[in-house]
């Protein structure tokens, strides 16, 4: 039984959430295809909005974890998370900051969508929408440092940036190069987040065997999530047929 087993030391325990890297979105069929370079540009541009769904929800999902978090010194640095995505406005003489927020409506723009195309979320499929939507209902009733063990998907996220930024502008060259500026903004932002989320993580749950192993059951669920969202966009940007029947792709659904 787990409570008779030792848990594993902190170094031991961090390879076990390392190891869950491999089940990744970034091997998920759809984005394979995107990093081969085969998808269309109304593919790609359905990736993109129907990402932006779930990129307006960080935010919400970090304030959840501060309204559930009595550390005061957590809190502090955990609050620059959101100004990282909603920006910050110019006050008393300093420049403003865009936000990843921002910055992924540019990338919707460099791919050939209005803003209202991305910001009405008139693309986004309801797939998209129930598991983003689960995964903010989990933040918001979870205790703080469980949100912040799901977070830790943002192990496996600077490689995947990374990858965008030196494949993109030759797979994709139609796609505007300012459009990349939340991948090179979030490479910096990603790693500085995975340090603070993985101490809270192995500092929390290594107290047993059982506490790191629910630990690693949190952050495959988190990778669930992202791997619903996938499926989701390929089947609401890809024509299949089933049955000799032809399925076009999904409507455009506005729930506003």
């Amino acid at each position: 039984m787990t409570e008779q087993l030792k848990p594993w030391s902190r170094e031991e325990f961090e390879e076990k959430l390392r190891e869950k890297g491999r089940g990744y979105h970034i091997y998920h069929p759809f984005h394979v295809m995107m990093y081969e370079g085969k998808l269309t540009k109304e593919q790609l541009q359905s990736w993109v909005a129907n990402r932006f769904y779930y990129q307006i929800a960080i935010p919400m999902k970090d304030a959840a974890i501060l309204s559930n978090c009595p550390d005061k010194e957590i809190r502090k640095e955990w609050i620059v998370r959101i100004t990282d995505h909603d920006g910050v406005d110019g006050v008393d003489g300093k420049p403003a900051q865009i936000g990843g927020i921002e910055a992924w409506i540019q990338l919707g723009q460099a791919v050939g969508l209005s803003r209202e195309d991305v910001t009405s979320l008139k693309m986004v499929s309801p797939g998209v929408r129930f598991a983003v939507d689960a995964y903010i209902n989990f933040a918001k009733q979870r205790s703080w440092q469980e949100s912040v063990c799901s977070s830790l998907t943002e192990l496996f996220a600077p490689h995947i940036h990374q990858q965008r930024i030196s494949s993109w502008p030759t797979m994709y060259p139609w796609i505007k190069e300012e459009g990349l500026s939340y991948f090179k903004k979030r490479l910096t932002e990603a790693r500085r987040d995975v340090e603070q989320g993985l101490s809270v993580t192995l500092d929390y749950f290594s107290t047993s065997r059982e506490m790191q192993l629910k630990a690693l059951d949190i952050l495959q669920f988190k990778l669930n999530v992202l791997w619903a969202i996938a499926d989701s966009i390929m089947l609401a940007s890809t024509d299949i047929k089933v049955e000799g029947r032809d399925y076009l792709r999904q409507p455009v659904i506005n729930f506003e």
